[in-house]
């Protein structure tokens, strides 16, 4: 198969990026118990990790091309494998800050090489779409994973205990076996060389004239809306699972890996159903789905109040049911940053990429602080009621964008 061993790394880089940048909702359980952190204070380890993403994207994307994509891959894996093997001699809420700032920051350049490399690799916008799909479902694959590696190094008996940071050792092995496959990986770049931009001003002024286009303000309405449902879901399901339906500590990150698994299963199989059916129709049917699932899952916690849980097997079923949306969201972010990058340029890739990375970012730290918040003032379901309004305005979003992609492509 052509690109094989490009595609190899792809998927692995993003897998090992998944574990980290998505272990955020864990970490926020385990801060809470180990360092007193009140639910509003542990929502700003999801800004630590998306500010910096954008802030790396923004600095980063206008000459990543520069830099080139394998090798910035490179930078940030070495990186990452570097801190993780630090951070289990840190015992403070503010190295887990800074943990994941340096995430962020690699995740920055390992997404848009990512995103600018599928451009490199693929001949046409349905083979674009797939393949963006089936890597965006492998993102989730490590998200799944990593539930369960973490609450692997969890002492359920003790929640105050700091041993679980000896998990990052593993994960920097992990990111160093990431360095070495993708060391050994050529990738043909030579097509982008006359592309590059004179100047770094110059760079920057074609940033902001790609952000004055019509289609890619409403694209960045769609992508900051999406993922500000998304991780408002994602980052706080685990203290969900714990504060609300008063599951054990490890059973609260391992309950979480439904969410992840049934992201996985939306996206995959997003890259087999896209390549049919209209995107749009496809996309409404899942955000109309998803919001009716909250509305019906949400209310059953109300059930679990003064039930003992023990493991998978007494769970109440809105820890099976309400995961399940990721089911239904899962198709909506592969498929429009697939659409607005394979509607233009591929010499504009790399700096449509930075400003996704840029918006999906704001839209994730926008997303779990207001989670956060809500859930600390009033409670865990009114927190995820709170999805509601990004769905409404999402599939609104989502109309306009099809409508001006349509005059593009004609």
């Amino acid at each position: 198969m052509k690109f094989w061993r490009i595609k190899t790394a792809l998927f692995l880089n993003y897998f090992v990026f998944a574990i980290l940048l998505n272990s955020v909702g864990t970490v926020i359980l385990q801060v809470q118990n180990n360092y007193s952190i009140s639910q509003g204070d542990a929502s700003v380890l999801e800004a630590f990790k998306d500010l910096s993403i954008a802030f790396v994207s923004f600095l980063i994307s206008s000459y990543i091309v520069r830099i080139g994509y394998r090798n910035a891959m490179l930078i940030a894996l070495g990186f990452i494998a570097t801190i993780c093997f630090i951070m289990p001699s840190t015992h403070s809420f503010g190295a887990t800050k800074l943990l994941f700032a340096a995430v962020g920051s690699s995740f920055a350049l390992i997404k848009m090489s990512v995103y600018s490399t599928i451009g490199l690799i693929t001949n046409s916008e349905k083979e674009h779409i797939s393949l963006m799909s089936f890597i965006e479902s492998f993102f989730m694959v490590g998200i799944l994973t990593g539930y369960f590696i973490f609450s692997y190094f969890v002492d359920n008996n003790n929640p105050q205990s700091t041993t679980w940071l000896t998990v990052y050792y593993f994960l920097g092995g992990l990111c160093a076996i990431a360095f070495v496959l993708l060391l050994s990986t050529p990738l043909d770049e030579s097509s982008l060389a006359s592309d590059t931009p004179t100047s770094l001003v110059s760079e920057f002024s074609e940033m902001f004239k790609l952000l004055a286009s019509p289609l890619v303000l409403i694209f960045i309405l769609c992508a900051f809306f999406y993922v500000l449902i998304e991780q408002s879901i994602m980052s706080w399901l685990p203290t969900f699972n714990n504060k609300v339906l008063m599951l054990p500590v490890a059973l609260s990150i391992q309950m979480a890996s439904i969410l992840a698994g049934s992201t996985a299963l939306g996206r995959f199989l997003a890259g087999l159903v896209l390549k049919r059916f209209n995107w749009l129709l496809v996309l409404s049917i899942c955000l109309v789905a998803a919001a009716s699932l909250v509305l019906l899952a949400i209310p059953l916690s109300n059930n679990a109040a003064g039930k003992t849980v023990t493991g998978w097997g007494d769970a109440p079923i809105a820890a099976f049911i309400f995961p399940l949306i990721g089911l239904l969201l899962a198709p909506i972010y592969p498929a429009v940053n697939s659409i607005i990058l394979s509607t233009l340029p591929k010499k504009k890739h790399g700096l449509m990429s930075g400003l996704i990375i840029i918006f999906s970012a704001l839209g994730g730290t926008t997303g779990s602080i207001i989670t956060g918040n809500i859930f600390e003032r009033y409670d865990g379901q009114t927190a995820f009621y709170f999805s509601l309004v990004p769905m409404s305005i999402l599939i609104v979003c989502l109309f306009i964008f099809k409508k001006l992609q349509a005059k593009v492509v004609a």
